[in-house]
């Protein structure tokens, strides 16, 4: 196991957003986090991270406590990719995809030189951003701007990525190119992916293991097949919905009705 946490509770200004949650996450996979709004994905994600550090529980990465990680040590091997990022106006692609370097410098050494070319330049072209290396970030489209930050994370050559929502407002092209992507770093590179999902399909479609969160703490965890059933979403969402195959043998969820009478979430 890369990655797990151990009775994790989380509280914010006397809220609790996280209760008793113990998840092991696999090496090697890639785990979507799912659940209605407010569930605590974005929270776990961020902890996972070593982003936020009040709560009770321990959260461990290959058995040793995050918290006793250094910052620079930890960002070698974890890399995280929040929503809402934004650049400088006049920043390139190719320098955005730099600042991924930094776990590997310092105030003394600002590059590694050889290193730390390849290291942008594996990113670039496992993005397919080399032709936007000297393109300003601001220029680029929505779907490319995603491109670039997660060029930026894996220039990090980290042995997991995480990622909050990492498809919201693309259309469905880039949406798909996004998901390919990820797919295609955990194959090659055997990168673990922790990714929290809005859309269940892609979760459906892209990942090996699923977490549902639900009323603060898990409501499942297991694969994609044996846990997303339509007693389910009607349960977590509150949403009535019909599953079938695609024409790869994937499930796929349509929503048909909110269920009567109950609290519910949108699919969307």
């Amino acid at each position: 196991m890369a990655l797990e946490t151990r009775a994790l509770g989380v509280s914010i200004r006397g809220k609790e957003i996280l209760h008793n949650v113990s998840i092991c996450f696999p090496g090697n996979k890639r785990t979507a986090i799912i659940g209605p709004n407010g569930a605590g994905k974005s929270t776990l994600l961020r902890i996972l991270a070593g982003l936020e550090h009040n709560y009770e529980g321990k959260v461990l990465l290959d058995g040793q406590e995050l918290c006793g990680i250094g910052r620079k040590a930890l960002s070698r091997r974890l890399a995280i990719l929040p929503q809402g990022m934004t650049a400088p106006a006049d920043i390139t692609v190719e320098r955005l995809v730099d600042y991924g370097r930094f776990p590997y410098r310092s105030w003394l050494h600002s590059s590694n030189g050889k290193a730390d070319r390849e290291a942008v330049e594996c990113a670039l072209r496992e993005t397919g951003l080399r032709h936007f290396r000297d393109r300003q970030v601001a220029e680029l489209s929505g779907g490319e701007r995603q491109r670039a930050w997660i060029a930026m994370a894996l220039a990090q050559q980290p042995e997991i990525l995480l990622l909050d929502e990492p498809t919201t407002y693309l259309d469905i092209a880039h949406q798909l190119e996004v998901m390919q992507i990820l797919t295609k770093l955990n194959r090659d590179y055997q990168m673990t992916v922790i990714m929290v999902l809005h859309d269940i399909n892609h979760a459906l479609q892209y990942a090996d293991e699923l977490v549902i969160l639900k009323n603060h703490g898990i409501f499942a965890q297991g694969t994609p097949e044996k846990i997303l059933t339509v007693d389910m979403v009607a349960s977590v969402f509150g949403v009535k919905a019909d599953i079938f195959l695609n024409s790869r043998g994937k499930a796929v969820l349509s929503p048909v009705s909110i269920v009567p009478g109950k609290k519910h979430e949108m699919i969307v």
